[in-house]
């Protein structure tokens, strides 16, 4: 049995959740501190390249595509033509490239507070990046709550906040002042998508979320689960919540004809992703 707290293993350790990660890892590549947090590159046996931040795994080159594709195209195919996207947080670039996809999208303003994020994914993570010269693409590195506070009213359709856990400098992000700034922000129809941390960990969290995102004007909201092999408990989620009209239908014939190009999202995930477990919606009062 190998020793997890050699220097052969990077493990995060989740001690309000009695719960760790690890990966076996072959060296630490390289290690940075920004203005905002530390910034670490592992290279791993088994998954690629690793980036940790704060001590978190943040993503790695085998299964990023989950979180990637989970947090953009469910709300992209429920949106009945998507011209303007936001991403708040994101610096790896992963969902702005897959938001660069979609035919109808006409700008993309990706907004993260660190550019060292950016600088290090288009070093190690290149096919994240693959996009940022899009003409479509503004990477602007400023504070995402400022930068929602400033938005002009109903001059978007979707915005995805593509957040750090809500401690540091991800705290704002997960409150009703700035869901308010949101839904302002966004003309009827739009979506807000938020990743909402993992459904059998952090219930009580997506709880506050969803509470928080109803008493800023929401008309709906609708959760997705997916897999997520770095991220504690190896399940994720993010929910989406919707200004002026309840979630449906989404455009199943476009979301098949991209799914081809796609590594895990196709229309028969989306519509499992829209039926939640009997135990989460028992922890949700729904």
């Amino acid at each position: 049995m190998s020793d997890l707290s050699s220097p052969n293993w990077f493990t995060e350790q989740c001690d309000h959740t009695g719960t760790a990660i690890s990966l076996r890892i072959k060296h630490k590549i390289v290690e940075k501190q920004s203005r905002f947090q530390k910034i670490e590159i592992y290279e791993t046996t088994d998954f690629g390249y690793l980036m940790v931040i704060d001590g978190c795994t943040m993503l790695s080159t085998r299964d990023n595509f989950l979180y990637h594709e989970m947090m953009t195209h469910p709300a992209l195919f429920t949106h009945e033509q998507p011209k303007n996207v936001v991403v708040i947080g994101g610096g790896d670039c992963g969902i702005l490239n897959q938001v660069l996809k979609h035919d109808s999208v006409e700008s993309v303003h990706q907004v993260d507070i660190d550019a060292l994020v950016t600088e290090m994914a288009q070093h190690y993570f290149p096919q994240l990046c693959e996009s940022n010269q899009d003409p479509r693409a503004k990477l602007e590195f400023t504070d995402g709550i400022q930068f929602m506070q400033l938005a002009k009213p109903a001059s978007f359709d979707v915005i995805i906040v593509d957040s750090t856990d809500p401690i540091g400098p991800g705290e704002g992000l997960f409150n009703h002042a700035f869901y308010r700034n949101c839904l302002d922000a966004l003309r009827p129809g739009g979506i807000l998508v938020q990743q909402s941390q993992s459904p059998i960990l952090h219930q009580a969290l997506i709880k506050e979320m969803r509470d928080a995102m109803r008493l800023a004007g929401f008309d709906d909201l609708q959760s997705f689960l997916f897999p997520q092999p770095i991220y504690p408990s190896g399940m994720w989620s993010c929910t989406l919540a919707r200004k002026a009209e309840p979630f449906g239908s989404f455009r199943q014939t476009d979301a098949n004809l991209l799914s081809d190009k796609l590594e895990y999202y196709n229309p028969a995930i989306h519509l499992a992703g829209m039926q939640l477990p009997n135990f989460l919606k028992r922890a949700l009062a729904l």
